[in-house]
């Protein structure tokens, strides 16, 4: 049951990605909406999540805060590592972007995917009506992922049959993860410390990449309602599957 179920979160993160990828010709839009979805998958789903799972206070703050801000600056120190070593090999400063930031951000949404097919699972072993309430979270904010995970690929760089083969792994991997709860436990600590880890991360995309990049050669009013979009349809997903 919980395989089938999954099988929605899989179209929904098709949708997602084929969205993002049919609407290039407003690539300023797309990334305003993509940084917006962004934002509110960390501020109103993962953050809260993961306080919730990791709540364990080390020296006075949250052990998922500090994982949070971990994620912030691993990502940091990630993008400028590969931006120097690719400007001592003479990239251009148009060109400044590495592509193995756009597969490592893709890589780890396809990981977070394949927890929420993890919970899908874990959910109807507690009961049907459990389970169908965190399918239909789940299934409700993976168009964001998908649309995510292709732009994100894409945006540094990689071609687009690497951002096709993340979409499609993104897509299967909650199917995967369903698939895998039979036999399968994580620890509540340690998904809290993932959550928080991988948040910080996605915010710093989403703040340091992604906006900036949306609002450089269209700083247009309709890029900022993009944005203010994607953050109040996360906000809606969360408080209608809530």
């Amino acid at each position: 049951m919980a395989v089938f179920v999954a099988l929605g979160a899989f179209l929904m993160t098709l949708a997602g990605g084929w969205t993002a990828q049919r609407v290039t010709d407003r690539r300023h839009l797309v990334l305003g909406l993509a940084g917006g979805l962004m934002l509110g998958v960390v501020g109103l789903d993962l953050l809260p999540e993961a306080l919730r799972a990791a709540g364990t206070e080390v020296y006075g703050v949250p052990a998922a805060l500090l994982l949070f801000v971990a994620g912030f600056l691993l990502a940091h120190l990630v993008e400028r590592l590969l931006a120097a070593r690719r400007a001592a090999h003479g990239a251009g400063e148009r060109n400044h972007r590495a592509p193995e930031v756009g597969l490592t951000a893709a890589a780890a949404m396809v990981g977070h995917s394949l927890m929420d097919g993890v919970a899908i699972g874990a959910s109807f072993q507690v009961g049907g009506g459990m389970g169908t309430a965190v399918a239909l979270a789940v299934i409700a904010h993976d168009f964001a992922d998908g649309f995510n995970t292709f732009t994100l690929t894409s945006l540094y760089g990689n071609a687009r049959r690497k951002a096709l083969a993340m979409l499609f792994a993104d897509a299967v991997a909650p199917v995967a993860g369903a698939a895998a709860s039979s036999f399968l436990t994580i620890p509540e600590g340690l998904l809290g410390g993932y959550l928080g880890l991988f948040g910080g991360a996605l915010l710093y995309l989403a703040a340091a990449e992604i906006l900036p990049e949306a609002h450089h050669e269209h700083p247009a009013r309709s890029t900022l309602l993009c944005t203010v979009a994607g953050a109040a349809f996360i906000w809606l997903v969360v408080g209608v599957t809530g």
